[in-house]
């Protein structure tokens, strides 16, 4: 079976407060999912709206179609820089907890990126827009973001 995902990430304040949204279709299934964290940033949060959902699949070897607004997100996986990056052991790159996360649930799929313009009336690019805005400001449901944190805690020790 065929496997469409759309992913959407926002940061109310680079950093700041972030979510994700997803949507996940197969056939006749559907399924939204979005979580909100305290202190992020826009890309981990579009790089996670794509991890968690390939880690909702189940089984290995479905063609999965996901569907970006995040050029980041997309060029580096169709690109191959994401590939470069693990032969330097990601040195000097941002984000390297979520990458390491997703590549090791990429290679269980057949995964195809595709880049739609975001906020240009793309049904679905759009709920998860929604998606990830709601779960940003849900103050009271936010979880942290720890790795992020303690990279921001450890700059912050050699920055005053």
């Amino acid at each position: 079976m065929d496997i469409t995902i759309y992913t959407d990430g926002s940061a109310l304040g680079n950093p700041g407060n972030g979510g994700y949204g997803t949507v996940l279709m197969a056939g006749k299934h559907y399924k939204e999912m979005s979580e909100g964290y305290k202190l992020t940033t826009n890309n981990r949060m579009e790089l996670l709206a794509v991890i968690k959902g390939l880690e909702q699949l189940k089984g290995e070897g479905h063609n999965v179609t996901i569907y970006s607004d995040s050029k980041y997100v997309v060029d580096a996986i169709k690109k191959g820089w994401v590939f470069n990056w693990v032969k330097q052991g990601f040195k000097g790159k941002k984000n390297s907890d979520l990458w390491k996360r997703f590549l090791k649930i990429y290679p269980k799929h057949n995964v195809k990126m595709i880049w739609v313009k975001g906020h240009a009336g793309n049904k679905y690019n759009e709920v998860c827009d929604r998606l990830a805005v709601k779960a940003a400001n849900d103050k009271e449901h936010l979880k942290p973001d720890t790795w992020f944190e303690n990279q921001q805690n450890k700059k912050d020790l050699f920055n005053k």
